[in-house]
């Protein structure tokens, strides 16, 4: 099963986050095989880290939520909060596999939070060439949608946001986000 982990910072948790760095990543290597795609979010302008995101394959939801509040920024209380979802790889690869790689472009992550009927369970036509990851958010389960996820290489927000369709959510979030992990 794969599930989506994005940790969001707390304000001026930026100090820890610097001093635990080493400590993270030393955390995500044990789960090496396992991730899907991983990295930060900033602000708007770029500059600060606003988040950590994790797509990662693991046996069940409490192994997520074990992998989630283990981790060692969250340990510290680096961040204020966690959004823990099971997640559909649609595309079927990781960002590691992605065509375009990890340089070049603006990318985004792009959280359309559900709301009714499921919405965009499939990438948009014409739009794969952007994607570095996509997919249905659901239940533990898998049985209920709960909302959308993307990575996405875009011409900036509004074009990142233009995937979702337009109406079907109860709120949609768009993130500067880079590739992760050691350099």
């Amino acid at each position: 099963m794969d599930f989506l982990c994005y940790h969001r910072d707390r304000p001026g948790s930026l100090p820890l986050r610097q001093q635990l760095q080493e400590e993270h990543w030393a955390y995500m290597d044990r789960y090496e095989e396992e991730l899907i795609a991983r990295g930060p979010t900033f602000s708007e302008d770029g500059e600060l880290p606003t988040g950590s995101l994790h797509i990662v394959g693991l046996p069940g939801p409490a192994a997520a939520r074990a992998f989630a509040f283990d981790e060692p920024n969250y340990q510290a209380g680096a961040y204020r909060d966690v959004l823990i979802r099971r997640w559909r790889n649609t595309l079927g690869r990781t960002m590691w596999e992605y065509p375009g790689g990890p340089a070049g472009g603006e990318r985004f992550l792009v959280l359309g939070l559900g709301s009714g009927e499921p919405a965009d369970l499939e990438p948009p036509a014409g739009c794969r060439d952007g994607l570095i990851a996509y997919g249905p958010l659901l239940s533990d389960d898998g049985a209920a949608w709960l909302g959308t996820a993307a990575l996405v290489r875009a011409p900036g927000r509004e074009a990142a946001r233009a995937l979702l369709t337009p109406g079907r959510y109860a709120a949609v979030e768009v993130h500067p986000w880079e590739f992760g992990g050691r350099r």
